[in-house]
């Protein structure tokens, strides 16, 4: 096992493909960023953003990401983790915790240049063979229980001629097939040297958007922003005041949907650029005011970003029984993020085939849902114990204390007077967010969920799951930034009221490198999201029939 990291004169050792697969098949997590070998074992527990944004980059060329996500400091601080260097370009693995199948590597044992050799063929054949859900562990995984080890498996081989039931899972294939075709079609081709050039332009890109300033942050903004901050929490304490309690539940509704989008840009470090600033910033407003928890969104956003709209990884599309955006939800697929089967169970059953009826109404009580996911990570205490983060958990804990103190016990059971009035301030407060919902659901609920393998660029993946909106420069403010979603995966840590003028070039970067740029207005593109969600509805409908059909068919045989 190559355990070097430096050769004779202090020169960083230079590893080989095989040599860092067989770190990984022994354990270890190595990511590679700049040309250098990482292996960021020590870092998993201490890493503020959670372990799984790395588990998901381990034996990947994670530059483009890292660099997305970091400031300068901490890059620099990452090479203390170097044990190496790479030769060329670097050939991704698919990461373990994607499924991913690694080789012990013996000292002295030379490459096997074969399998090498392979993996290449792997990249330039990628259109005709990109998809997980064809491998024959996989096809198989279905029919013989639920174990996480058993259904955490995917990989880019090839279609395998797996013999099956047919009880609906071919159909789903055969669907699953047709994505990864269409998307095969649409965007530029997955060989090395046309993903290369999309990322050498989008770096390019990146110099100019620093060139021009546009990671600074406007202060300006923000003081307009809490001026709206302040009227909103004004009016609400007013008409709470006057006994006016529809109206002040609004108002504070109102306050915690623009609040948000300054969580939002604090969890990305995206106000002053400083980690613990930032950090103090998102959890006074999220834990304090809003009472949900800023560490659990950090951990959730930022898987989200990694593998944004993969059904088996993205937390962010993960909401069966009550919505499914891929056909590949009715196979009880397991989530790597919540380490659990997603079943397509009766409740699932019952419910998709409306989903696309039941999209709005179910949205309106989104915020209850954040509750309880909130407390959830804090309790479990799944934020990092150690480490720059190690105190936020504490303190956010204290501020879930002090929200339902002051909301539960100081505004609603001291100010309002009867239990109807009660329950209606709960239930407006909390309902009025619900346009926050959907423009956090608008952006990638239609688009794209298919995997095209580990040789899709960073760019590429970010624009083929993500759409923007149109809307008026006056009404940016409504949004929040949230109508820039494929801008800001682009470049997550930049300010939002820098994205209008982002948009401009990352059009003409699309337009460059031929990847389709998906811009809808708030209309049409909620008719693509209810259209998506019908489609998936009437696949749910059709699956749920023919395996009642194919049941009864087998109770018959069984009778004779």
């Amino acid at each position: 096992m190559a355990s070097a990291t430096t050769k004779p004169g202090g020169r960083a050792a230079i590893l080989s493909r095989r040599e860092v697969e067989g770190l990984i098949a022994n354990g270890r997590y190595i990511i590679i960023v700049d040309q250098q070998v990482l292996k960021v074992d020590a870092w998993l527990q201490y890493h503020p953003g959670g372990d799984k944004s790395i588990l998901h980059m381990v034996g990947r060329d994670a530059t483009d990401e890292v660099h997305g996500y970091h400031s300068a400091e901490t890059l620099k601080l990452m090479m203390k983790y170097r044990i190496g260097t790479i030769d060329g370009r670097w050939i991704n693995f698919i990461p373990p915790i994607q499924g991913g199948k690694f080789r012990p590597h013996v000292e002295g044992v030379a490459d096997d240049e074969e399998g090498q050799d392979e993996d290449k063929d792997l990249c330039s054949d990628i259109s005709r063979a990109p998809s997980p859900v064809f491998d024959t562990e996989i096809l198989s995984a279905r029919h013989r229980g639920t174990s996480k080890n058993d259904r955490l498996v995917s990989s880019a081989s090839s279609a395998s001629s797996v013999s099956e039931p047919d009880d609906g899972m071919t159909w789903l294939d055969t669907l699953t097939r047709e994505r990864i075709d269409l998307d095969i079609a649409k965007y530029p081709s997955l060989d090395l040297a046309t993903q290369d050039e999309v990322v050498r332009k989008y770096r390019l890109l990146d110099e100019r958007i620093r060139a021009e300033r546009l990671y600074d942050c406007n202060y300006s903004a923000y003081a307009i922003e809490t001026c709206r901050y302040t009227f909103f929490f004004s009016m609400f304490l007013l008409f709470l005041h006057w006994g006016w309690y529809i109206p002040s539940a609004a108002f504070l509704g109102c306050l915690w949907h623009q609040l948000t989008f300054t969580v939002h840009d604090a969890g990305h470090m995206g106000i002053t650029h400083d980690f613990h600033t930032d950090s103090l910033i998102g959890i006074f407003i999220a834990n304090y005011i809003g009472g949900l928890s800023v560490g659990w969104w950090k951990r959730n956003h930022n898987v989200h970003h990694i593998v944004t709209n993969s059904p088996e990884h993205d937390p962010d599309i993960e909401y069966i029984p009550f919505f499914a955006v891929s056909h590949r939800f009715l196979e009880s697929l397991t989530s790597t993020f919540y380490e659990k089967l997603m079943p397509f169970d009766a409740v699932a059953e019952f419910l998709l085939p409306y989903q696309a009826y039941l999209y709005y109404p179910i949205l309106t009580f989104g915020r209850f849902n954040l509750y309880v996911l909130s407390w959830g990570y804090l309790l479990r205490g799944l934020g990092p114990r150690k480490g720059p983060a190690w105190w936020h958990r504490w303190v956010e804990i204290v501020g879930q204390v002090f929200f339902w103190y002051w909301y539960g016990y100081v505004v609603l059971y001291k100010s309002i007077p009867t239990n109807a009035d009660r329950f209606t301030f709960l239930m407006i407060s909390h309902m009025i967010t619900m346009p926050l919902h959907a423009q956090i659901t608008l952006s990638h609920f239609s688009m794209s969920t298919a995997e095209l393998g580990p040789h899709e660029s960073f760019p590429q993946k970010m624009l083929r799951t993500t759409m923007d909106i149109d809307c008026p420069q006056w009404l940016d403010f409504f949004h929040g930034g949230l109508q820039f979603q494929a801008v800001h995966h682009l470049f997550p840590r930049m300010p939002r009221h820098n994205l209008r003028r982002t948009q401009a070039l990352v059009q003409e970067f699309c337009t460059d490198v031929g990847i389709p740029y998906a811009l809808y207005g708030v209309v049409d593109g909620s008719k693509q999201v209810i259209g998506r969600l019908g489609e998936v509805g009437r696949q749910a409908a059709i699956l749920s029939k023919c395996q009642k059909t194919m049941a009864k068919r087998g109770d018959l045989l069984h009778g004779h």
